[in-house]
Formats: structure tokens, sequence, C-alpha cells
């Protein structure tokens, strides 16, 4: 019997140990991280690799005897495992390098200009533009920080607005914030075409710091308490800021109570809560369904996009670099870099037989927008990323993943006067001054990232006959949740996912 529930306990914690794959791959000559591999199971379903070389897999059913883990990355050996048997923490993927021979014997010695072109012309046979049905994972990492906050007052006549009381108020606000979304769902439609898609979200996070809402809610209560009793019903705003200026009236249900004296105003009131709170549902699936088609359009196999190097060559220099395997395939490795006035630089990786683009890294090499007009500045200075095609069920080269990182800064720098007047009193209409000078530095980054694991080619009647299910709604958590996509694959958080906390 003793041994008996010692073969039990080790046939559950192997049963156990087996419901997931955790692992980080390295290359075995430096040990530094390998972001971006593949790893599938017989060659079908998988995942792709984090920034830092770390992946999760989780198994849906039972392993057999005859399958095999697949571990595949741009200019590396494959390696295969039995899945069965797989215990390995660490994966360790070697060099792969090229004899001149298959240099050779590849293809014809093509110029980098006909490469280009012969990508151009099988653009329509190569990649799938039909309706598929695609499982995806989507992550958005959004981050704040205030570099610079500074308001000297320079004159106030209402004593609770004074010097300590706006230092307060800005050391109280949080300088950095983080916010993530992560949603697991599937996909209906033409890849990259918002108005002929859909999506079924099966599971949503949302991870936030509500520091930032705690702070602005409590301080919106003091702030509204001492202007209820400093201005008058009656009066309106004059807002100035150097040689701008506007008028606010005070909207009059800024003085009422909480409680309401009419009953339809109150029935009038909850109505409208009701349908703001609708909208947020709604706009949530259409936001992330729009930003998820954005991803998936701002690729070069769409004319309108900013990567225009094959449908504008001439406005760039392109450079054979060199040749190497990515998933096993033999590529050319093409940089490119703007002539004029484009603003990406970047590496394609090209299909030697098929001349399929199957991977883009680029990043921009100036300011894509910026300006500085009455000490309001704005600059978007980051934008940089990666797209990954592979072949589907159909044979056509699809998305697999794609990551964008964009980073921006505005600024304000002016003075600021806020002026109460009342028309209905007598002698000055002046009745309370605020007179300061603002200084604002906010930076804010987004990283987006989706990989698609299935794909599956769908008929048109398929895509029109599902219906979306607007009310879905993301998981609210304070701080990172291990357990809360355990039993799903997923891209794997990175660190700062994992550290992240809100504070109460």
């Amino acid at each position: 019997m003793k041994y008996f529930y010692m073969i039990f306990i080790f046939s559950s914690l192997y049963s156990i140990s087996q419901e997931s794959i955790n692992a980080k791959i390295l290359d075995s000559t430096s040990k530094k991280p390998i972001p971006f591999a593949t790893i599938s199971i017989n060659n079908n379903s998988g995942v792709i690799s984090n920034d830092t070389g770390e992946f999760s897999m989780y198994l849906n059913k039972e392993s057999f005897e005859k399958d095999s883990l697949t571990i595949r990355c741009l200019g590396y050996e494959s390696k295969h495992y039995l899945l069965k048997t797989f215990r390995d923490s660490i994966i360790l993927l070697n060099p792969k390098s090229i004899e001149l021979n298959e240099i050779l014997v590849s293809n014809k010695n093509y110029s980098v200009e006909e490469i280009l072109e012969k990508s151009k012309e099988n653009l329509a046979h190569n990649y799938d533009f039909d309706f598929t049905k695609s499982k995806l994972f989507f992550r958005s990492s959004y981050t704040t920080n205030i570099l610079k906050n500074e308001v000297v007052i320079k004159k106030t006549t209402i004593p609770e607005f004074n010097q300590k009381f706006i230092d307060s108020l800005l050391n109280a606000l949080p300088k950095n914030t983080d916010d993530y979304t992560e949603i697991l769902a599937n996909l209906y439609g033409k890849a990259g075409q918002n108005d002929f898609q859909k999506l079924d979200i099966i599971k949503a996070s949302h991870l936030f710091d509500k520091r930032k809402e705690m702070s602005f809610e409590a301080y919106e209560d003091r702030i509204s308490t001492i202007l209820k009793k400093s201005i008058k019903r009656d009066s309106y705003f004059k807002i100035k800021s150097g040689i701008l200026g506007t008028k606010q009236e005070i909207d009059e249900s800024f003085f009422d109570s909480e409680k309401k004296e009419k009953p339809d105003e109150t029935e009038a009131f909850i109505e409208q809560k009701k349908k703001q709170e609708q909208e947020r549902k709604n706009n949530f699936l259409k936001y992330k369904k729009s930003t998820i088609s954005k991803l998936q359009h701002d690729s070069f196999t769409f004319e309108n996009s900013d990567l225009n190097f094959l449908e504008k060559p001439n406005r760039y220099n392109f450079k054979i670099e060199d040749y190497s395997f990515l998933n096993n395939d033999f590529v050319y490795k093409i940089s490119f870099t703007p002539k004029r006035s484009e603003d990406y630089k970047g590496v394609l990786y090209i299909n030697t037989d098929d001349f399929a683009i199957i991977r883009v890294d680029y990043e921009n090499v100036k300011n894509l927008k910026s300006f500085n007009l009455f000490g309001i500045s704005y600059n978007a200075y980051l934008k940089k990323g990666t797209l990954i095609y592979a072949k589907n069920a159909s044979n056509k080269y699809a998305l697999k993943y794609t990551d964008v990182e964009e980073g921006n800064k505005f600024g304000i720098k002016r003075p600021l006067s806020i002026i109460e007047k009342n028309k209905h009193t007598k002698g000055r209409r002046k009745q309370n001054e605020l007179s300061s000078n603002i200084h604002f530095i906010v930076s804010n980054t987004e990283k987006k990232e989706l990989v698609i694991f299935e794909n599956e080619p769908i008929t048109e009647t398929v895509f029109t006959n599902f219906q979306e299910k607007p009310k879905v709604t993301p998981v609210s958590l304070s701080k990172y949740d291990p357990d809360f996509w355990k039993g799903e694959t997923i891209i794997e958080p990175n660190q700062a996912i994992k550290d992240f906390k809100s504070l109460k």
C-alpha cells in the first residue's frame, strides 16, 4: 500500500508537470536570450518566445508517444524534442552556419531590385487575404511618466488656493503609472480590414494602477468644496494663457446637492448613466478589434501602409546583407534605409524560393510628429516593431506575430490665469483671480503585441452568421495574477508585468 501511494503521488506530479511547458531560449554561444522564436507542437499550434526568450505553453490534451516539440528561430538550428520526455527549463540553440554551396544552388544571382520586384509581384499569391478564423492573444502595455510638473502661483484671492496646496496636489499625483490589457480571442474575417472583422473575446484582463483614479477623485472633491464656498452661482470664468483667452460658464449642476428634488431628473440621470455604461462595454470590444485590425493593417501587404518599401522602392536604399535560415527556409537578409523623407529603416527577410517577405524589423529614423507653438509641444519620437509571417492551413502566408512600440512626449510651459467674473454684482465684475506659471512634461510609451496561434479558412457565410457579444468586459486586476491565464497559451509576460502591483 505504501508503494502504491508513492507511485500515485509521483504519477500525479508527473501529470501536473505535463500540463504546461515553461522554458527560456538562449544562444548557445553568447547565452543571450533569443526573442521571437517559434515553439510548436507537431508543427501545428504554437507560441512565440517573448523579448527575454521566455515562453509558456499549456497542453490541451494528453501527450502521445509520437508528439514532438519544435523550436525554430531566425539564424539558428531547429531543435526537436519528444514532448512526453521534455523536461528542460533552458533551451540552447546553436547558430546555423551557411555553406557557400547552399547559397549558389538556392537560386540564380538576383539583384536586390529584382528580388523586391518579385516580392511585389507575388503578394497576391503568397499571402492570405481571404476569410479566416484566427485564435489570438493581444497585449497592450501603456506607461506614463511625469517628467516635469510645476505650478508657480503668482497671485490668488482664494486663500485655500495657495502655493502649499498646489504643491500638495502635484506631489500626490503618481509620477509613473502603468496600464496593461490582455485579450484571448477568436477573430473572424479578413486580416487588417476592420469592416470585415468580428471579434469573439474568450477572456480579457485589465491590470491598472488605481492610485491614479483615487488621486484625481479625492482632489476633485476637495477642489469642488473650495470652489463652491468661494465663487458665486451666476459667475463665469475667464481663462487666459498668454494672448489666448476663453470664457467658461459655470454649470448650475455644479452647485446642486447630490439629492435631486424632482423624480424625473433622477430617472433621467440614471438612464444617462446606464447609457454611458453600455457604451463603455460596447466600446471595449470595438476599440480592441480596431486596434488589432490596425496592427495587421500596418504591414507592407497593404498599399497605404507606412512600410511602403514595395510600393515606393525608389525612396529607399537597399542592400543584401547576408543569407540566413528562418523556420528552415533559406532567406535573403536585406537592409533598407530612406533616401529622402521616408520615416523608417529596417531589415527584410525574403524567402529565396517564393520571394515572400516573412519577417520585417523596422524603426523610425526621425521624429514622426513634432510641433512647438505658444509653449505647447508634442513629439512622437519612437515607433519600432517586428512583423513575422508563417504559412497557415491554406498554405498561404499569414501574420504569426507582430509587435510595435511607440513613444511620445507632451509639454506645456506658459502663464495661466483663471478669473471669476459676475455681471450681476455692483461695481467691478472681477470677483476672484488665480494667476500662475505652469510647466508640465509627460512621456507616454505604449507597446502592443499580437500573436496568432491558429489560423484556418472559413467561408463568407460563416463570417456573416457569427454574432459578436459586445457586452464582454475585461476583469480588472490591481496586481499580476499568475493563475489568471492558467490553462491558456499566451505570450509570456515580462518582468515589469509580473512585478506590477497597484498600491492601495
